[in-house]
């Protein structure tokens, strides 16, 4: 049979078939892609609202629990976040409902990079709601009330220098927060200072960070007044004055520049130690040489570089404080 003839007909037909095809292959990729880009915005916005404020008495009702001062410390940093992140899943959905309209290749980019930012975002505010959901929850543990009672020396710390100050001021608040974690040493937090585990917010209250090993042996945690004392020198406004200080002593008195720049980097902790030992009284000085006793050529080690004074002077220096204080019996022994 011979082939059919193409006529003017069919061939109209044929072009005329393909544009029916294309409808029907764009209706099927609309059909994922649009639920798919309201998605996008859905989830920003409920990541946003996962992320929000801690509720007063979420973590008990106890003594042992958060203060509602620190409760609200935390919550206004976390409300100044999320509503940067409110603000950028807005963004996201004019982004996810222009690109609906029209789907091409530039408008998906533009939508894909704001989601990346506000996720970027997500992942900051979701890290220091950890930290502080984690903090809080040790108060909710068989370990609340030692952390209650580190916390009241704290306290106590900051009562007694600031009603004792030649004009009395107002505490600040809210007052030191204790918590436990591992490690060997002891450490602190300052108020108002940029931290790394916040994404470098400024810390809202001080911290005072306890290993284990010092809650289970309690005549170690002459630790709480020295950290405590860390902060007091930074909220009495006493951080720049005494360096200062510190050093146009030394170097009035004759000692080299090199020698006065050592103490005055050693003026941090020297003051936590003394500030310590007025508060606390002699058993300061065993609790510090608990720490201190440890091998030779460590106790007599001197560190250019290092905060803390030398140990076998830093003991040293603390005993000679005990004397001042009128404990010429307990410095001597």
């Amino acid at each position: 049979m011979a082939a059919p003839i193409e006529t003017e007909a069919t061939t109209t037909t044929r072009v005329a078939s393909a544009p029916r095809r294309r409808p029907k292959a764009a209706g099927a990729s609309s059909s994922l892609m649009l639920p798919w880009l309201r998605a996008q915005s859905i989830n920003v916005t409920r990541h946003a609202a996962a992320l929000r404020p801690f509720r007063p008495e979420e973590f008990g009702t106890g003594a042992e629990a958060p203060t509602a001062g620190h409760v609200q410390a935390v919550n206004k940093l976390i409300l100044g976040l999320r509503r940067g992140l409110l603000k950028m899943s807005g963004k996201v959905r004019e982004a996810a409902v222009s690109t609906s309209k029209e789907p091409t290749t530039a408008r998906l980019q533009h939508l894909m990079s704001k989601k990346a930012h506000a996720h970027h975002w997500v992942r900051g505010i979701e890290k220091i709601w950890d930290f502080y959901f984690e903090l809080f929850g040790q108060r909710q543990g068989i370990y609340a009330k030692w952390l209650l009672s580190c916390d009241r020396i704290g306290l106590d710390c900051y009562r007694a220098c600031y009603t004792g100050l030649g004009v009395a001021r107002p505490i600040p608040a809210p007052p030191p927060y204790s918590y436990m974690a591992t490690g060997f040493a002891p450490a602190t937090f300052r108020r108002g200072i940029p931290l790394k585990k916040l994404g470098k917010q400024l810390n809202p209250f001080p911290l005072v960070q306890l290993p284990y090993t010092r809650l289970v042996n309690p005549w170690t945690l002459g630790a709480v007044l020295h950290e405590t004392s860390h902060n007091l020198q930074n909220d009495l406004g006493l951080h720049r004055d005494i360096p200062r200080k510190v050093g146009a002593s030394l170097l009035r008195a004759g000692a080299s520049r090199e020698v006065a720049r050592t103490w005055v980097r050693w003026n941090r902790e020297m003051f936590a130690d003394m500030s310590a030992m007025m508060l606390g009284g002699p058993c300061i000085a065993g609790s510090l040489m608990d720490i201190l006793a440890r091998e030779p050529r460590t106790v007599s080690h001197f560190n250019g570089r290092g905060v803390h004074p030398t140990p076998w002077f830093r003991m040293l220096i603390n005993t000679e404080v005990l004397r001042r204080m009128g404990f010429e019996s307990d410095a001597a022994k």
